[in-house]
């Protein structure tokens, strides 16, 4: 058996080590050489090595020393924060939010761009919470590796085009390529809900969990997919789209432009679910304050708690029945204001008409789970880019 090395051996292991380092730098804090070379298996020389490579690629830098016993303090190392940033974007029907954070995920700038009085080009009104969101967080925009815009509707998982957004008709198809030439910088779109489900998946109820779900119930109403840890899309994207299933006793629309006054949406919205506090007494400006009123009062707000988890059963019941997650998730503000008493409600129920009982919990992520879905589904991304080529 011939003894000769494999090309490129020891240039691929220095780029896994730098990888692996860059990544404790990020999940542990500052450390010194020594601890590198102690939580890589690296030994004083190659960890030093390692850190000389990343420092004078700008990386990594000093950031204080650590006292020790006899002898020099030990110098700390940091992943530079300036080394790349990235744009998280979560469009609305009323709003283009923007938050900009640099590499090691910390949140740096944020915006709030109205769309209307004469300007809902979505070009303009992305452009300018970019561009403010970039200047709140003094990140250059040649540092911004990556914008990711969060959507609802669907995104063809091919060409990373919106095809179809109900609630924002002036996006469409065309839009990507428009941006990307108009701010110069790469952008993708992704669906509101799965980059909320990421978000779940990341700092909320779904953490360390490989299969989930995520239910969204707002304004719209629509379902986020994990499986073995990745986002199920769908062959065109429309995986989860829950909204528009037909459930009996609603109205079943063949008329495109009336799909979205069909199917489950029309039981489990926001709207539906004032109507439903309405009839029982609980009369608020909005679906979350009706449902948080209902718990703050006791036995008199079960039956309308009660209806509301059998209407939102049915759609968790269809969904469960044919994948069977291990969890499912309630968001988006009706999970949010429900919390464990309303989950609770919709895990008894679907285990009293399914032969699926998943655990049914509310959401953990406290706020903007879109925009922080974006800005880590770019974190990715751009982390993959600029520590994934150090050799």
């Amino acid at each position: 058996m011939s003894s000769a090395r494999l090309p490129g051996t020891p240039r691929l292991l220095r780029a896994l080590n730098d990888r692996a380092a860059l990544e404790l730098l990020l999940s542990r804090g500052p450390l010194t050489r020594a601890q590198l070379g102690e939580l890589t298996g690296l030994s004083k020389v190659t960890a030093s090595q390692l850190v000389e490579r990343l420092e004078e690629r700008g990386l990594v830098a000093r950031v204080g020393e650590q006292a020790g016993g006899r002898g020099p303090n030990a110098q700390m190392y940091a992943v530079v924060p300036e080394t790349a940033y990235v744009v998280g974007v979560e469009a609305g029907p009323q709003h283009v939010v923007a938050g900009v954070a640099d590499i090691t995920g910390k949140i740096v700038g944020r915006t709030d761009v109205s769309i209307g009085d004469g300007v809902d080009d979505p070009v303009k009104v992305v452009h300018a919470a970019v561009v403010e969101a970039a200047s709140a967080g003094g990140a250059p925009i040649e540092r911004i590796r990556r914008i990711v815009l969060g959507t609802p509707g669907l995104v063809d998982p091919k060409s990373g085009e919106i095809t179809f957004a109900w609630d924002l008709p002036r996006w469409h198809r065309g839009l990507l390529p428009a941006l990307k030439e108009d701010l110069g910088r790469p952008v993708m779109f992704e669906n509101d809900v799965n980059l909320a489900a990421i978000a779940e998946q990341h700092s909320g109820a779904a953490v360390g969990v490989k299969d989930f779900v995520l239910v969204w119930l707002d304004r719209g109403v629509g379902t986020a997919v994990v499986l073995d840890g990745r986002l199920h899309r769908g062959s065109v994207g429309a995986a989860g789209e829950i909204g528009y299933l037909p459930v009996a006793g609603t109205q079943v629309s063949r008329d495109v432009s009336r799909r979205s006054k069909s199917g489950f949406r029309t039981l489990t919205d926001a709207a539906a679910v004032k109507a439903i506090a309405k009839t029982h007494g609980f009369k608020a400006t909005g679906a979350a304050d009706a449902i948080r009123s209902a718990i703050a009062a006791g036995t008199a707000g079960s039956p309308f708690l009660d209806e509301l988890a059998r209407r939102i059963s049915l759609g968790v019941a269809s969904v469960g029945l044919v994948l069977d997650p291990e969890l499912v998730v309630l968001a988006g503000d009706v999970g949010q204001a429900g919390g464990a008493d309303l989950a609770q409600r919709v895990q008894h129920e679907v285990a009293a008409i399914a032969v699926v009982s998943p655990r049914v919990v509310a959401t953990e992520v406290e706020s903007e789970p879109v925009l922080h879905g974006a800005i880590l589904t770019g974190l990715d991304a751009v982390r993959e880019e600029v520590f994934g080529s150090t050799a």
